[in-house]
């Protein structure tokens, strides 16, 4: 019996995330989890997750010509040096380009798509990051240590659940410290007690969300938090807590 063979899927972006918008002024892409090694499709909830944040960024944003698409990765595994979710992501900020033209890009990662999110920033079209509870390797698995310097001229915001016990947090935390050092407009807040998928504190990541990327892409005042962060000097700007009812007061 003629073995069959592995079929091979291609990058894409998935449908737009709510309606149509006639001026498109800025873009978010949605960056799912993932796996370390895998040549599996994303997990239907990771992409559930991803296109739940999406949701209530555009909603957010809409009136400021926002719109956001999920990437579908080709396989959901990083594998390696081969970094395919880091070139899916490149790929569909390229793709935004051909399709909406010169307008700003936010990549909005989650646990392995945070990773593919950081990696991915140097394309041109990209002036923001947010990864949320970002995979990132202990410093003695990587090759070479993960890379920093096309976050510079970026706006990057690191958030993670102290207890997250699917990505260690500490990892991100010296991240960000590597990051600050390049690139002075970085910030990373720390949910305190909440764990890798930021549930318990979901009202207040969704809002710092919110209100990070339309200050990105749009130029938008951040809010005071968020400014705070951005100038404290390490370790203050890195560890800054999530207050709990954060964005009650905020702009809608």
């Amino acid at each position: 019996m003629a073995q069959q063979a592995t079929p091979v899927r291609s990058t894409r972006l998935g449908r737009l995330i709510g309606a149509e918008n006639a001026a498109v002024s800025g873009v978010v892409l949605l960056l799912p989890g993932g796996d370390e090694v895998s040549a599996r499709r994303t997990s239907p909830l990771a992409t559930a997750a991803a296109r739940a944040l999406g949701r209530r960024l555009v909603r957010a944003g809409r009136t400021e010509g926002l719109v956001g698409h999920v990437v579908h990765y080709r396989q959901r595994g990083w594998n390696g040096t081969d970094a395919l979710l880091a070139h899916d992501a490149r790929w569909a900020a390229e793709e935004v380009v051909r399709r909406y033209g010169d307008v700003p890009v936010c990549l909005a990662g989650i646990d392995m798509g945070g990773r593919a999110a950081l990696h991915a920033a140097g394309h041109p079209a990209v002036n923001s990051v947010l990864a949320l509870a970002p995979w990132l390797p202990e410093d003695d698995m990587a090759v070479a240590p993960e890379p920093v310097k096309q976050l510079g001229g970026r706006r990057v915001l690191i958030v993670h659940g102290t207890n997250d016990e699917r990505t260690d947090p500490e990892l991100s935390f010296r991240y960000a410290e590597r990051v600050k050092k390049a690139n002075r407009d970085t910030c990373r807040f720390e949910v305190h007690s909440d764990g890798h998928g930021l549930h318990q504190h979901r009202a207040e990541v969704a809002a710092l969300s919110v209100d990070f990327v339309l200050g990105a892409l749009f130029e938008r005042a951040f809010s005071r938090p968020v400014t705070d962060a951005f100038a404290a000097p390490p370790p203050l700007g890195l560890r800054m807590p999530l207050a709990s009812g954060f964005g009650r007061s905020l702009r809608g």
